[in-house]
């Protein structure tokens, strides 16, 4: 893998952390504490803000400039975690497991790309995509298919996620 690859893998990756740290604010903004899922959706905020420090640190490491798209990000992710919340607690569980289907296959190819090129980070996305596949596995868990509309829900979130990648490997 080249330079210009690296940068493109960590610049998106740290995009994708700083989203969902947006997306699980907007949730809890929303469900507060009267959920029985806001601890769950807490503990899993706190892993993506340690996702995204590991992020912003390789980044910075490596040099790489951030999206130019993270202001829009900032609200597009906080407002599809509010409104999913609002259609209720099912549908923001619709949201995560939407989201980490597409990050699970994401770092799945990155993984790929990788091979053995850059142990470390392949380490770090190894490690990412298993807290991420969890993230998945408790939405399911909560109800996530039970969601007004679910399939529908699910395929226009997963289709934006799949959008958001490519913007932000470009911008």
């Amino acid at each position: 893998m080249n330079r210009a690859e690296k940068e493109v893998m960590l610049r998106v990756d740290q995009a994708g952390e700083y989203g969902a740290k947006r997306i699980y604010a907007g949730q809890l903004a929303v469900l507060g504490d009267r959920h029985p899922m806001s601890a769950e959706i807490r503990h899993m905020a706190a892993q993506e803000e340690a996702h995204l420090t590991k992020f912003n640190a390789l980044v910075a490491a490596h040099g790489v400039r951030p999206t130019l798209l993270q202001p829009f990000w900032h609200v597009a992710g906080y407002v599809l975690g509010a409104a999913t919340a609002l259609m209720g607690p099912k549908a923001a569980m619709a949201c995560t497991a939407a989201i980490e289907t597409e990050i699970d296959r994401h770092y799945s190819a990155q993984l790929d790309a990788l091979g053995e090129g850059d142990a470390e980070l392949a380490g770090v996305i190894r490690e990412f995509r298993e807290d991420e596949r969890a993230h998945h596995d408790a939405a399911l868990a909560a109800g996530a298919e039970q969601a007004p509309a679910y399939p529908l829900l699910s395929a226009a979130i997963r289709l934006g996620c799949r959008a958001a990648i490519r913007l932000s490997e470009r911008i």
